[in-house]
């Protein structure tokens, strides 16, 4: 996974229905007048599409200059991944074919946890592809999801330490075995070893990313108090793993609303009216940012 120190990352999380594909895309337009930006939906169920008025895919579409604008199929990753899982059993254990195992293998793309991992996989895939991008901007999905996601590399690091520690030993055992037999000859490199030690190098990287000054999480409320009881939960729930909300941004404001919530207001407000217009169309995203 290349990175590159001059990008910088911005995530728009918060409850469902707050805004954040608005707020992430008002954001991307701004931007672009002075940095070159990609615009990503990572939520399932896309909005950009709607937003920007154009069909989107997987394929960055340029929407002004500067700017261009994705949505990530997360069933296409989820599907590749377990393909790629799949030819990996192949090649490792030729009996799961014999006793038809991968049918039952199949039953994994419907396993807790998969979707999560399958929008890590695109963050990834995202940071290798569009290097020369110096602003990624992530529209993530609801809340559950989204923590979810950020909480993917801690917790898979505590499996795949424990599982090199258990692996290295299996290895040495053989080793040993080998020498026995076959005398001082040089052992074949254990291939699933070196898998979890690419899976782990990977995973710290991410890991380190989502906890680095180059990421910024900006977390989406609305004058409700049901936002804001999620905001303060979400707030909790990432510094469990050390990832920090940056800005609190308060999405279809009024200028009579004052935020009274203390936890809230120790981060930077920033406060987006709420429009009279519908924001969907270039041309209305871009009068609300002059206003």
């Amino acid at each position: 996974m290349n990175d590159n120190n001059d990008r910088k990352f911005l995530f728009f999380i918060g409850k469902g229905g707050v805004g954040k594909s608005t707020v992430s895309s008002l954001t991307a337009i701004e931007l672009s007048k002075n940095k070159s930006v990609l615009l990503v939906s990572l939520d399932p169920a896309h909005n950009l599409s709607d937003i920007f008025q154009t069909q989107l895919n997987t394929k960055p579409k340029n929407i002004i200059p500067n700017l261009s604008v994705l949505e990530i199929n997360i069933s296409e990753k989820i599907k590749k991944y377990l393909s790629e899982v799949e030819n990996d059993l192949i090649k490792s254990n030729t009996y799961l074919s014999a006793f038809n195992l991968l049918e039952e293998f199949k039953i994994l793309k419907d396993s807790p946890g998969i979707e999560e991992y399958g929008i890590l996989i695109a963050f990834q895939d995202i940071l290798t592809k569009y290097s020369d991008k110096e602003i990624i901007i992530f529209d993530m999905p609801p809340t559950a999801l989204a923590l979810k996601f950020f909480k993917l590399p801690s917790i898979s690091l505590i499996w795949i330490n424990k599982l090199i520690s258990l692996r290295t030993k299996i290895k040495e055992k053989k080793e040993i075995v080998s020498r026995i037999k076959l005398g001082n000859v040089e052992v074949e490199k254990d291939k699933i070893l070196l898998k979890l030690n690419k899976q782990q190098e990977d995973y710290k990287k991410t890991e380190e990313i989502f906890r680095s000054k180059k990421t910024e999480i900006n977390l989406v409320i609305n004058t409700d108090i049901l936002s804001h009881s999620e905001a303060e939960s979400i707030i909790e729930k990432l510094n469990e793993v050390s990832v920090s909300v940056e800005n609190v941004i308060l999405n279809k404001s009024n200028p009579n609303f004052y935020l009274e919530n203390e936890s809230l207001l120790k981060y930077k407000i920033q406060n987006i009216n709420l429009s009279e217009k519908v924001l969907v169309g270039i041309k209305n995203l871009q009068e609300c940012l002059s206003l």
